[in-house]
């Protein structure tokens, strides 16, 4: 439990999910998520609120004072260590590469907008965030990685939310 309140702590300082303006498709002519600027404390709040739910989107209002915030739900999936963990040196560097390429495949596609490893060696790995309509989206995603399928990693799902279109910098 410590090490998820300190994950969530970790991520509710930093911020994700770059985002565009068009909607690309992805390698199976599904349209990608949409991706916008920032939305704080425009008039235009109430309308791009209702544009991403009717996207399908989980998205709220959040008054802060004078400013409104455009609150999105994404997912956060946490990479643990699988049971199948056996694999040789060869075999583990394939595995590596693919999982490398399908994790660029869902930053370029706008599906995730944050990935990475943990330091550590502990249970979880890694981490992406994902910018889709539900968490079945983000975890059908998650599980075509090529690490998952050989049993090397394990995903869990996590509703997450942020302020819609901020960013790392």
């Amino acid at each position: 439990m410590k090490k998820y309140l300190s994950i969530f702590s970790l991520f509710l300082i930093l911020t994700s999910c770059e985002e565009r303006t068009e909607k690309p498709e992805n390698s199976r002519g599904i349209p990608g998520p949409e991706k916008v600027e920032a939305i704080t404390g425009t008039d235009d709040s109430e309308s791009r609120a209702e544009e991403l739910k009717n996207d399908g989107y989980q998205v709220f209002l959040h008054k802060e004072g004078d400013s409104t915030l455009l609150m999105q739900q994404y997912y956060m999936v946490l990479l643990k260590e699988g049971q199948n963990r056996n694999q040789d040196s060869t075999e583990t560097a394939e595995l590596q590469k693919q999982h490398m390429a399908h994790l660029n495949r869902m930053l370029s596609e706008g599906y995730a907008g944050l990935t990475g490893p943990f330091e550590n060696d502990g249970e979880l790995r890694g981490v992406v965030i994902f910018n889709t309509r539900t968490a079945e989206e983000a975890d059908s995603l998650a599980r075509l990685d090529p690490m998952v399928e050989a049993g090397r990693l394990e995903v869990e799902v996590l509703p997450w939310w942020t302020v819609k279109g901020r960013k790392l910098e």
